[in-house]
């Protein structure tokens, strides 16, 4: 009950500090907004499957951008405050609930951007946005804890790239798949099945970062 309390409060915070700093988020939603223009400029005739590849891109590097600053903000003296204060497992879980719910407002921006410029061949959308929560919470859950690993280190978006694209790639692949089924582009009776496997991947990454940063948060 402690770490739910304390949680509810970093995750106020957090929503707080990014009020405040609102040039941070306005620049992730204009990158968004510009990189869907792009690709309706570069593609007037997208094919469905381009659509749903291009789509997963636009989201992947937008959660990188979006997440690096999570711990990689916080001084150090700041971070010793927290330590003295609260629980190491509510700090990493506000900081992914948070994460979570702007990747999640990211993501259905990009839908509705794709929608406008390049057009909307989603069929299912229950599963598409199945599809959106399950991303936008394997993404957070990873880059998170990738973002308090790099805090540490001195080159902090290289490691970055080096430790969490190998993580994401399973994550990705599983969510091209669950999209491809909500596009109309095949019809896979192990649906269900991949969709528990990712449900399995969130759940263990969410479960190794509850384990993993509270050594991590002492040093």
């Amino acid at each position: 009950m402690e770490i739910l309390k304390e949680t509810v409060f970093l995750l106020r915070k957090e929503i707080l500090l990014e009020w405040r700093q609102k040039y941070a988020i306005s620049g992730i939603f204009l990158y968004v907004l510009s990189t869907v223009f792009i690709v309706y400029f570069a593609i007037p005739n997208i094919q469905t499957q381009a659509w749903n590849s291009l789509f997963w891109m636009v989201i992947l590097f937008a959660s990188v951008n979006a997440i690096t600053k999570s711990f990689v903000q916080e001084n150090s003296n700041r971070q010793l405050y927290y330590y003295t204060l609260v629980n190491p497992q509510s700090v990493i879980l506000s900081k992914m609930l948070y994460n979570t719910i702007l990747l999640m407002s990211l993501s259905l921006l990009s839908y509705a951007a794709f929608s406008l410029f390049v057009g909307n061949p989603v069929r299912d959308m229950g599963m598409f946005l199945l599809a959106i929560f399950l991303g936008s919470l394997g993404f957070s859950i990873t880059f998170t804890f990738i973002s308090a690993v790099a805090a540490k280190a001195s080159n902090n978006a290289t490691l970055l790239a080096i430790l969490g694209f190998p993580l994401i790639i399973p994550i990705l692949l599983t969510l091209i798949k669950l999209s491809a089924d909500a596009l109309g582009l095949m019809r896979d009776s192990s649906i269900d099945t991949d969709i528990q496997i990712l449900v399995a991947i969130d759940l263990i990454l969410m479960g190794m970062s509850f384990i993993l940063f509270p050594y991590l948060w002492r040093d």
